[in-house]
């Protein structure tokens, strides 16, 4: 068994008298697509947003391989190799699918606000903005600008900026949220790729698509971790169903 590459120890957030996390102790292995799904309110956006550092516990820790980047700022943790992405599409309109990754990928660079260097020592910097943008599957609309792509396209473009950081840990908020079945499609095919060489953690609506990629899922209910298992235990369980699944299938 390989070491877990992040890990939660009882992990909360508390807004006022609102419980948002609680108690949130989780292990998420290496080269592992790991979903989170839950009704709404269940806790499943704070509990990313304290992983990628976007929001302070009020209790717990985080340890990313092995290192304690509680309370670490989303800039500190994304260069130590986690990515994220976010319900609402995070680019830059205005900039071409090439310039919004060179962006990202220049972030990374040890004093990234340097501007006034030699072009060649930027050479890597393009070769990560063009490698990710191959990846996401726009290595043909470098050139595009990005307010003039399909939503499922930004949504692709978004991906790739967090590709551009050479992650090896990618959170992913929503991620087909708002597409239709043809960009979904796509978009899925990615995560499936992205999977071969990334850990995944995935929150979903998506209930096809979370059992079509996913490995192992946790069910969250109330801020709080309701059970943690492969896609058939999930399926079969009754108190998922009870608490989500079912509910779901009533309301369709």
């Amino acid at each position: 068994m390989s070491e877990p590459i992040l890990t939660t120890v009882r992990l909360g957030k508390q807004f006022g008298a609102l419980r948002a996390v609680f108690g949130v102790s989780l292990e998420f292995e290496p080269g592992v697509v790991h979903a989170i799904i839950g009704p709404n309110g269940a806790g499943k956006t704070t509990l990313i947003n304290l992983l990628s550092g976007n929001l302070p516990p009020s209790d717990g820790s985080i340890h990313y391989r092995g290192q304690d980047i509680t309370g670490l700022s989303p800039d500190r943790i994304s260069q130590l190799g986690v990515g994220r992405s976010f319900q609402k599409t995070n680019i830059f309109p205005t900039f071409t699918c090439f310039e919004n990754c060179w962006l990202a990928a220049q972030s990374r660079r040890p004093s990234s606000m340097r501007f006034f260097r030699p072009a060649r020592r930027l050479v890597d910097v393009e070769a990560r903005a063009l490698n990710a943008l191959e990846t996401c599957g726009l290595g043909e609309r470098r050139d595009t600008v990005a307010a003039e792509m399909s939503y499922g396209e930004q949504r692709q473009l978004e991906i790739g900026m967090m590709l551009a950081t050479e992650p090896d840990l990618l959170l992913l908020d929503e991620p087909l949220a708002g597409m239709g079945s043809e960009e979904a499609t796509q978009v899925i095919g990615l995560l499936r790729r992205l999977a071969e060489e990334h850990t995944l953690i995935l929150i979903e609506h998506d209930m096809d698509a979370v059992f079509a990629i996913a490995d192992l899922i946790t069910v969250m209910v109330n801020g709080e971790v309701l059970k943690t298992g492969s896609v058939e235990q999930i399926r079969n369980s009754a108190e998922v169903q009870q608490a989500y699944l079912g509910v779901e299938e009533d309301e369709a």
